[in-house]
């Protein structure tokens, strides 16, 4: 039989009031604040006043109990604070890009939580306070901790909810997966359970400063997906071609475009055709006069981020050494290969380096203590002893070096 859990909101508005009426719709009971004054009109009249897919109707025959913070936590195990962090307008999106760039504004979270904190201090249990709000990564361990440092009984969690307004309720209890942000395994445990009794989606824990930055990730993926479909768009309309006709084909492709395939990170692409073709198609958009050339982005982010790879390598003393010339593993292929990218990169500075490939150098050379790149993924670099000494760069993360005597960086952990 399923357990009901008091369940609080401090945070009533277009995000926390539907979940609060889903929740409560699974037989919870749900306490709520907000220092909106409205929304205990709303909770009064039964009336919202937005548009909200499913909520109006649960609104009329579900109860959520309007109380202080107090009141909320003296009757709630879990609280979920959904407090927006909001950008000034000019960030928004609805006007052109300004010059300079700034982080969320978390005043609002961070009042709340002194609020809820200064509750919490009052109670004699654990109270699980489960955030919501986005926040870009480092956020919780640098604006919200230092407020809890000293509540024992302030159990954290993140978690950060992928939804869209209008369809908050849906998305809410059909998500694809849960986010979450573990700071307290306990908390994480409990919340699990209010959400096996709304779904049974997949429950995904991680570090919270990951979890804050999968869920800006996540946002930020779509509108790279959107911006490559307007462009393929931009393309039709000059050309004569199908944006539906193109894109249709393109979203056939769910092995390796519309899948979780090159989502890992490591060297950058590579092979006879995707470099080529981007550059290929960046003329294009210059002979089309595009509005915008993202195949050139794609192109300099590339060859940027390869820069980066090289400045890790110089951060140490050489001797260096550059393992792997081709562009995947396994092959003797070196056609558009990153690590060729990387080496030709690493001249340009007058850097002195060793290169070799098993796949491609018939003698191998004498490896003395140094620093190693992993560039290309072979499977016959997981067998190498590296000297003692050693600093060795694995880009791809999948070497598996024990030895306290070498200093093992995997980029990116």
């Amino acid at each position: 039989m399923m357990s009901k859990m008091n369940v609080g909101f401090i945070g009533l508005g277009k995000l926390g009031l539907p979940c609060a009426l889903a929740i409560n719709n699974k037989g919870h009971q749900v306490w709520g604040y907000d220092i909106n004054p409205q929304v205990k009109e709303i909770l009064d009249t039964k009336v919202l006043p937005y548009r909200e897919e499913g909520s109006p109707e649960l609104l009329q025959t579900h109860t959520i109990n309007f109380g202080s913070v107090q009141e909320v936590v003296n009757n709630s195990e879990i609280i979920f604070v959904p407090i927006q962090t909001p950008h000034d307008y000019k960030y928004e999106g609805c006007t052109r890009i300004p010059q300079e760039r700034d982080d969320f504004n978390y005043a609002y979270l961070k009042s709340g939580i002194q609020a809820l904190s200064n509750a919490i201090a009052n109670q004699s249990e654990n109270k699980v306070v489960i955030i919501i709000s986005t926040v870009l990564p480092g956020t919780i361990e640098r604006e919200i901790k230092p407020i809890i440092k000293d509540n024992p009984n302030f159990k954290l969690c993140y978690n950060p909810f992928f939804i869209a307004m209008g369809t908050t309720l849906y998305d809410f209890t059909h998500p694809e997966f849960v986010l979450f942000g573990v700071d307290d395994e306990w908390a994480a445990e409990t919340a699990e359970k209010l959400y096996k009794t709304l779904h049974d989606r997949p429950f995904y824990k991680t570090d919270i400063v990951n979890a804050e930055l999968i869920k800006v990730c996540y946002n930020t993926f779509i509108g790279m997906k959107i911006v490559f479909a307007n462009t393929v768009m931009e393309i039709c309309h000059k050309t004569g071609a199908s944006v539906d006709g193109v894109m249709g084909g393109i979203k056939l492709a769910n092995e390796r475009l519309i899948s979780p395939k090159y989502l890992n990170g490591g060297m950058g692409d590579g092979g006879g055709c995707h470099p080529r073709d981007n550059i290929a198609m960046s003329w294009l958009a210059k002979k089309l006069d595009l509005s915008h050339n993202f195949f050139e982005d794609i192109m300099a982010a590339r060859e940027d981020q390869t820069e980066f790879l090289a400045d890790l390598i110089m951060d140490h003393d050489g001797p260096y050494y550059i393992l792997g010339k081709t562009f995947k593993e396994e092959t003797n292929l070196i056609l558009g290969s990153p690590a060729i990218l990387l080496a030709n990169i690493l001249t340009e500075r007058d850097v002195e380096y060793t290169h070799y490939d098993p796949f491609i150098d018939t003698v191998k050379p004498e490896f003395k203590s140094g620093v190693y790149f992993i560039a290309t993924k072979h499977s016959e670099f997981k067998n190498y002893k590296f000297p003692e000494g050693s600093v060795v760069i694995d880009v791809w993360r999948y070497l598996d070096i024990t030895d306290e005597n070498v200093k093992y960086i995997k980029v990116g952990n």
